[in-house]
């Protein structure tokens, strides 16, 4: 996955540059090793050659890994990022990763989990259109950590693997990155969405269907709870035979009742989930909503709103708070028609949430004006002291828990 990959790699540690070096040149990827922050930011700005990716200290004797990427945003968009930060600056790289960067890992790591991600980030897999709008990984809360530990420990062993999750949760992103990460990732990707299909048959177990295309590669069939009673007897025997590929299946939150009705194979559904990766729906992770929102609008808006300035803090709120049924779809989908609509210089909720404007003859009290505005500069200054509620009041000049309360009555969320 590394082999003839251009990193460049900022790291002011002599053993702990010289052992990634060392790893990296292993590999096969041609490494740039910087030391200081002033070098790593011209390298970056005028590379000899395309850089896949960055390996970035948080910590430099000139500076910090945050005060290199953030001056390289303003004047470009940055090779993807993997910072490695110690314990104490996990809040930093988070912010970072909400920022742009691509990735973190936390001191002391072993090097095959920074590999890990490092090959997630400079992966070659073409993709449709509309995913490769999504970042390759899953975001920035507890819970997308979890699943990116999963996916790569599905992608270490050979088992058949099986992604729940709701509408738009990103289960075929997870299936090609279970693929890539694997040893099969030179063979075939063939994917086959059930809920597409009108012959599933024909598409699974036809001449040249999907089994007899795969080879030793993986296997991705979506919807698995549309397959008829029929094929899934037949899908069972030929996993029963000679099947040198590997599946990885997916569905929504509804084959335990299938198999309780009985119109779903309880042995084949066994059969399927060696390892099982269930996906949280976007509502149950608002700070992945947000961060994605930003992914989504660092790639979008340049190409459908280059006269943007950026996203207004109650668009943040605002997205923080929806229900997202339709999940990151849904969020792309809004913030494309978001994009169009917009007027002003900012994002803002009207833009993403039109459905939420007042009719033409309906006016905000001024009570509700005031209070908007109010709500509006307290979720400004907590987004620029990074949630800190006691630096936001200083901000404001309130007491902290004057701030707090306020927060409560408006139903802004704070760390």
């Amino acid at each position: 996955m590394l082999r003839n990959r251009y990193i460049v790699l900022v790291e002011d540690d002599e053993i702990m540059g010289g052992s990634l070096l060392q790893r990296l040149e292993l590999e096969g990827a041609q490494v740039l090793w910087l030391k200081q922050m002033v070098r790593a930011l011209g390298a970056i700005r005028t590379p000899r050659k395309p850089i896949d990716a960055v390996i970035c200290d948080i910590g430099l004797p000139d500076g910090s890994g945050e005060e290199l990427f953030l001056t390289l945003l303003q004047t470009e968009t940055p090779p993807p990022f993997l910072f490695i930060t110690g314990q104490g600056g996990i809040g930093q790289a988070v912010r970072l990763i909400k920022s742009g960067a691509a990735d973190y890992v936390t001191k002391p790591f072993e090097i095959s989990v920074l590999l890990e991600r490092l090959s997630l980030l400079v992966g070659n897999r073409e993709q449709p259109i509309e995913d490769a709008d999504f970042p390759p990984l899953m975001g920035v809360s507890v819970a997308a950590r979890r699943i990116e530990a999963l996916i790569v420990k599905a992608a270490k062993a050979s088992d058949h693997v099986l992604i729940r999750g709701g509408p738009g949760t990103g289960k075929d992103l997870v299936a090609r990155r279970i693929h890539d990460l694997s040893d099969r990732s030179a063979a075939p990707f063939v994917s086959i969405n059930l809920a597409r299909e009108a012959d599933t048959e024909a598409a699974l177990l036809g001449h040249a269907g999907a089994f007899d295309t795969v080879g030793e590669g993986t296997l991705f069939i979506n919807a698995i709870g549309k397959m008829e009673a029929q094929v899934q007897a037949q899908m069972l025997e030929r996993l029963n035979q000679e099947f040198v590929g590997r599946l990885v299946t997916a569905c929504g939150n509804d084959l335990q009742a299938l198999i309780a009705q009985g119109t779903f194979n309880s042995e084949l559904f066994y059969r399927l989930t060696r390892i099982e990766i269930p996906i949280p729906p976007l509502d149950k992770r608002p700070e992945d909503a947000v961060w994605l929102l930003f992914q989504l609008y660092r790639k979008l808006a340049p190409r459908h709103a280059p006269q943007l300035e950026g996203i207004s803090p109650l668009s943040e709120e605002a997205v923080r708070n929806h229900d997202w049924q339709g999940g990151g779809r849904d969020l792309r989908s809004r913030l494309l028609r978001g994009l169009a609509m917009a007027r002003g210089p900012l994002l803002q909720p009207s833009d993403l949430f039109p459905e939420f404007l007042v009719g033409p003859n309906d006016m905000m009290s001024l009570a509700e004006t005031r209070e908007a505005a109010e709500k509006a500069h307290i979720i400004a200054a907590l987004d620029r002291t990074h949630g800190q509620i006691g630096e936001a009041a200083k901000l404001l000049r309130i007491a902290r828990t004057t701030l707090w309360e306020k927060m409560q009555k408006l139903g802004i969320s704070g760390s």
